[in-house]
């Protein structure tokens, strides 16, 4: 196992900067999640840190070594790919022992290493199928295994789930975790689904057109983000986002409509972010902050999610699955203060 470090790290192609100074710190066996839209720039990072791409300029280290200069299979990683890139005409067996090839191991302790590997996946019973008689997320298994069996003191894995179907993503993510916290070693995975990145990070990093946004554990991201990208990438549905103007002891939305909360702001231009699991239909008693008509229902079976037009704005909010309003219903919304995400409108920083 190892830790990698990420020290002022720029990748550009031509005079185009794709990367502009990453720094990050992966502690020794830490799992650890890119996670952005297309293009930002996390799947570049992670072919940087392999070595499948050169560095424009920065430094990585794992563990104790720069190996800025180092060939991919001198880094000591293995790598796990979307496409499964397994041999069709070898056997499970013969897939997983492939990262061997090059070992000083004997034949006796190679087989031994892939039995190993084999039962930590519970693929034992497969080792002799080819690839054609299993289903994705074994083949999936198998790819995981191939780079498992040489023992890597660092995992990448560049979005291996994404060829899944939704059951088989869940089933995969749960079985990835697992592996993780049996053998220890330390993971950074890319993905661009923020739901992967909540599941399985011990911290999540995210990215923006070739800049980090904000690292942090899943409850840091989705409770204290640090600007308007991230409140609104992390959480599905994003968050709802409300632009308005500080006004005396609120903030004022539209001409009748005023937030009765002030953050600590120079700025007069003030958005607020409140989750739709955080807005709810106001009880008698509740301070309503919200009044509009249901415009659509999603129904989640225990929950469902209604969309209020405001008149100004539409608003999601969630309610109770079997009991809730019908389109053209009007309802009042509240939320709890501490639930309340202020923002500076122009540079998109959280105020707190």
């Amino acid at each position: 196992m190892a830790n990698v470090i990420l020290k002022k790290l720029t990748k550009a192609y031509g005079k185009t900067e794709v990367l502009h100074g990453i720094d990050l710190d992966v502690k020794d066996g830490e799992f650890v999640v890119f996670v952005g839209p297309s293009g930002c720039g996390k799947s570049t990072t992670l072919r940087l840190l392999a070595g499948l791409e050169e560095v424009t300029s920065g430094e990585i280290y794992i563990g104790d070594n720069m190996v800025n200069n180092l060939e991919p299979k001198e880094r000591n990683i293995a790598m796990v790919f979307q496409n499964y890139a397994i041999y069709p005409h070898m056997s499970v067996r013969k897939n997983i022992g492939f990262g061997l090839r090059t070992s000083k191991l004997s034949k006796a302790d190679r087989e031994k290493r892939i039995d190993e590997v084999a039962e930590i996946l519970s693929m034992t019973d497969l080792l002799e199928r080819r690839p054609s008689q299993l289903s994705g997320g074994q083949r999936q298994r198998v790819a995981i295994g191939r780079a498992m069996v040489r023992d890597p003191s660092v995992f990448l894995f560049d979005e291996p789930l994404s060829n899944l179907d939704a059951q088989l993503r869940t089933q995969m993510r749960l079985e990835i975790k697992k592996l993780h916290q049996d053998i220890g070693t330390t993971i950074i995975f890319v993905t661009h689904d923020q739901v992967e990145a909540m599941t399985l990070a011990d911290r999540i990093v995210i990215m923006k057109d070739g800049h980090i946004q904000q690292v942090g554990t899943p409850n840091e991201v989705y409770q204290t983000p640090k600007n308007m990208f991230v409140a609104q990438f992390i959480g599905a549905p994003s968050m709802n986002m409300l632009a308005g103007q500080l006004d005396g002891d609120g903030i004022k939305l539209n001409q009748s409509v005023k937030i009765l909360a002030r953050p600590k702001s120079d700025t007069k231009d003030v958005s607020i972010g409140i989750r739709p699991n955080a807005l709810r239909i106001a009880e008698e008693g509740d301070e309503v902050l919200f009044e509009g008509t249901v415009s659509i229902i999603e129904p989640l079976g225990a929950e469902a999610l209604i969309y209020v037009n405001l008149g100004y704005a539409e608003v999601i909010a969630t309610v109770h699955g079997y009991v809730h309003p019908k389109p053209g219903e009007k309802v009042k919304l509240t939320a709890v203060k501490e639930e309340i995400h202020f923002f500076d409108s122009h540079s998109g920083d959280a105020i707190y």
